[in-house]
């Protein structure tokens, strides 16, 4: 299963995606020929993850410089189209700065954006490899929208150290929320387990509580879209409720997320700019309405969990435990 890849066409190059919206009904891949193309896609969460959001604006760059279009203009768009992952922006600025040292090769752009593919991949791996000891025997594991091959390379983060711990034996269930207001969890992430035969179960976000009471789950592993220099992380909406939760009941709470993701410009949760969504995601459910027409909404895409919430943050690099500035600042030092 790819999220994105791309293709050179008589007509042209392009960026192509599997169309997140249209899963689980609909395995459709959409070409973005040129760089407004690919950053509606990107808005409209055709394709979506903070590591494959990094992977899609160096594509972009290449995508902008190949069809001889102003490589800083286009870097610019891609880079402010989603404002709190981190790694969009940084996707973009690793093509650029490949593309403009270069002396202007659309090549080495493209070249660029492979080689950032191709990291993120290997990042995946080591970061299953870091994670799976974290995961008791028999484990039901909790989880929140979506982390898996669809958000990230390879198997994803939080997602690739599930799909470890099933082809070890270690997991007796993922439990996925649902993750309104997209269901990002309940469309994809289901999707993704249920392809790689995971057991599994979707609940609504507000069960969750219920599962924590009654002793049926193990752990908490979730991604991120930005980890501030203090260890908060912001994570799909949703999170922080499920990092409460799971300190009241003494479970572990563990966020996976290659180091790209970490900014140490961002010092604390509270800089994290948080993108404020359309209200219509949120009065309506995959197109009917769940509201009276008109109203209002608030849809923030994100929250912020603050680090003392989180047990351990896994990475490429290894794992902060405790998260703290110290332990953020460590993993980045390491190779």
């Amino acid at each position: 299963m790819r999220a994105l890849w791309w293709v050179d066409e008589p007509a042209g190059p392009a960026v192509m995606i599997l169309d997140q919206t249209r899963l689980p009904a609909e395995e459709a891949a959409v070409s973005c020929a040129d760089v407004p193309d690919l950053v509606a896609a990107i808005q409209r969460l055709a394709v979506r993850g903070a590591p494959l959001l990094g992977i899609a604006g160096a594509y972009g760059v290449a995508l902008a410089a190949t069809r001889h279009d102003d490589v800083a203009s286009a870097a610019e768009a891609l880079a402010n189209a989603r404002p709190t992952a981190v790694n969009l922006a940084a996707g973009v600025r690793h093509a650029r700065s490949a593309y403009e040292a270069s002396g202007g090769d659309p090549a080495v752009a493209l070249a660029a954006a492979r080689e950032l593919e191709q990291k993120e991949a290997a990042a995946s791996a080591a970061m299953a490899a870091h994670g799976i000891g974290l995961v008791p025997d028999q484990a039901r594991v909790l989880t929140h929208c979506n982390t898996g091959a669809l958000a990230a390379g390879g198997d994803g983060t939080a997602l690739a150290v599930v799909l470890a711990a099933h082809r070890a034996g270690r997991l007796a269930k993922l439990w996925i929320d649902e993750t309104r207001p997209l269901l990002q969890g309940s469309r994809l992430t289901a999707y993704e387990a249920g392809r790689a035969g995971v057991p599994h179960a979707v609940l609504a976000d507000s069960a969750a509580g219920s599962l924590f009471c009654k002793g049926e789950v193990d752990l908490v592993i979730v991604g991120a879209d930005r980890v501030a220099a203090d260890g908060s992380v912001a994570n799909k909406v949703g999170t922080y409720p499920l990092a409460v939760l799971a300190h009241h009941h003494g479970v572990p709470f563990v966020v996976v997320a290659p180091t790209s993701t970490i900014d140490l410009g961002t010092q604390t949760g509270a800089s994290i700019v948080i993108e404020q969504r359309p209200a219509a995601e949120v009065v309506s459910c995959t197109g009917a309405p769940a509201a009276p027409p008109g109203s209002p909404a608030y849809n923030p895409a994100f929250d912020v969990t603050p680090p003392e919430l989180v047990t351990a943050l896994v990475t490429e690099r290894g794992t902060a435990r405790p998260v703290d500035a110290t332990s953020v600042a460590r993993l980045l030092r390491r190779e």
